[in-house]
């Protein structure tokens, strides 16, 4: 048996960002990501131990999704400059830290990681996914938790893992109800409209009685509040898109690593090119890298997108 860790890319990449002051080299490249980026997998890879571990990035839009809705996320506004200049080196440090990356065209980054997850649970190996999104809740179980990140409004709280109690507790659903939630209260981040005025406790006494979107769907005429029983029948072909749109594809075929073996050496030089002195003197101190290095530093590097990273 084996523990992995499957790490949600951009999820991370937009916490280290947000999460951090604005940091710049000298010549003002961005690197507050970059130091929340390497101290992060750091701190997890301490806390959890795993034998191996995944990180997932998207490269677009799931085509299926699109398919369905046109409007699928089409509300997100457009990844900050500073960000998107530090996604290559994001990858650049994974890789030099000996981490495997995984990216596949026209496929949610969310859909590879899930199925790698579900695959390596049933195979009898513990998983933790690393994500703030509610969608890999419905994968939680006895072999998969989830790791969320210490939330913004509250850093002291932590790295907290959520099993399938905390998934009931803070949805108040299980994790087999957490698509068909979605779908009834709908997903903002998704741009998933749900019922007009169905929030959370609607939603979960719903699913509570009837079982499933399908039970919800087929008791339309007796649900209360009354004033929803119109617009759950009339809305039903769409609440089943919902349901498409909102639950993950495990049927993808398993990914295929490509595993690096860390190169402290250059991990250090790429630390010491972007003037992040305190993350390169731990991981000297982390990798055993005796002396400081003397090759100049990277510059930023052009954005390219590759099937692995």
């Amino acid at each position: 048996m084996s523990k992995w860790l499957l790490v949600d890319g951009f999820n991370l990449a937009y916490r280290c960002f947000h999460a951090m002051p604005e940091l710049t080299r000298a010549d003002g490249f961005p690197t507050g990501a970059l130091h929340g980026w390497v101290k992060s997998l750091w701190k997890l890879i301490d806390l959890e131990k795993p034998d191996a571990t995944l990180v997932f990035f998207d490269l677009g839009e799931s085509a299926a999704r699109v398919a369905l809705l046109a409007e699928y996320k089409a509300q997100r506004k457009p990844m900050p400059d500073a960000l998107r200049q530090q996604i290559d080196p994001i990858k650049a440090l994974t890789r030099a830290m000996g981490l495997a990356g995984i990216e596949e065209y026209g496929v949610e980054s969310d859909d590879l990681l899930a199925a790698e997850a579900v695959r390596r649970a049933t195979a009898g190996d513990d998983v933790v996914i690393v994500s703030s999104d509610k969608d890999f809740a419905q994968i939680v179980g006895d072999r998969i938790k989830m790791m969320l990140p210490p939330p913004s409004a509250n850093p002291k709280l932590g790295w907290r893992l959520l099993d399938a109690a905390g998934v009931a507790e803070k949805f108040g659903v299980p994790p087999a109800q957490i698509a068909d939630y979605l779908a009834l209260v709908g997903d903002t981040s998704d741009n998933i409209p749900g019922i007009d005025g169905v929030g959370p406790k609607t939603a979960t006494k719903w699913l509570a009685e009837w079982g499933s979107l399908e039970g919800v769907i087929a008791h339309a005429g007796e649900l209360q509040p009354e004033r929803f029983r119109a617009a759950v029948a009339s809305d039903a072909p769409r609440l089943r898109m919902n349901l498409k749109l909102t639950t993950l594809d495990l049927a993808l075929p398993p990914v295929k690593p490509e595993w690096r073996t860390p190169q402290p050496d250059e991990l250090v030089r790429m630390l010491d090119g972007y003037e992040m002195r305190t993350t390169a003197v731990d991981a000297r101190k982390r990798y055993g890298v005796a002396t400081e290095t003397k090759a100049p530093g990277p510059k930023p590097v052009v954005e390219q997108q590759t099937e692995f990273f």
